[in-house]
């Protein structure tokens, strides 16, 4: 319903305006044909480059969450990194990472990973802390080793929380992606989107747009679904 009255109000807005300006639906769903069929490396490129970014900030986030959470030596320091890094804004790292990077896959990934590591690791760090002290005392009446006091008590908890930010972050990831390779790139949807701006192409722009919409819902079904294979198990509560 809502997507239908945005078309309505940009068909009525369309004939009142230049087509550079807002163009009809069926100019916009004409050029997503268009990019359908000869973009699609540049669509692939950026899906890479999401997936790779996210699956490395996940693994290495959720290292040092655990760390953050069960070293009390190395952890407080580990902590005030991360709370450092997530007050640099990201316009920052992107220009740091044009100046200190070569490659431009080096670039979007740095930018990618100091923007979205630190999500990972702080919401692990408060899965950690929000253990219940009664299982800590159960599980620890056996003399579990380390290892074992990690995947049967810690790592169980703390999956929920990983899905939980990566569903969280997925939107936050793409618009990043976008922004990164507009700025550090040549490839991708980010530098196809600058391209059609610098040449007045409303309509390719609105297409790339919704294309990201898409993708986004997409994406998160795809994360929906694993979680409920990961978590099958989980009964969820039902307030009255």
């Amino acid at each position: 319903m809502v997507i239908v009255l945005i078309c309505i109000v940009m068909q009525v807005a369309s004939g009142y305006v230049p087509d550079y300006v807002m163009p009809s639906p069926v100019v916009i769903a004409r050029a997503l044909g268009d990019l359908l069929t000869t973009d699609l490396l540049h669509v692939a490129i950026t899906l890479g480059r999401l997936c790779v970014a996210i699956l490395f900030s996940a693994v290495a986030g959720v290292a040092i969450g655990l760390v953050m959470g069960t070293s009390k030596n190395v952890g407080p320091y580990l902590k005030a990194l991360v709370v450092v890094d997530t007050g640099i804004p990201a316009l920052s790292w992107m220009l740091l990472a044009v100046f200190w990077f070569k490659d431009a896959e080096a670039r979007i990934f740095f930018i990618l990973t100091v923007i979205l590591l630190p999500f990972y690791a702080l919401n692990v760090y408060e899965g950690v802390r929000a253990l219940s002290t009664e299982w800590v005392d159960m599980l620890e009446s056996f003399r579990p080793s380390r290892w074992q006091m990690l995947r049967y008590l810690v790592a169980p908890h703390i999956v929920p929380y990983i899905f939980l930010t990566t569903k969280s972050v997925i939107g936050y990831a793409i618009r990043m992606v976008i922004f990164a390779e507009l700025v550090a790139s040549a490839f991708g949807i980010g530098s196809r989107m600058s391209f059609a701006q610098s040449t007045f192409r409303i309509d390719q722009v609105m297409a790339w747009t919704f294309l990201l919409v898409v993708l986004n819902l997409v994406i998160q079904w795809l994360a929906a679904v694993a979680e409920s294979r990961f978590l099958g198990w989980r009964k969820e509560a039902k307030v009255r």
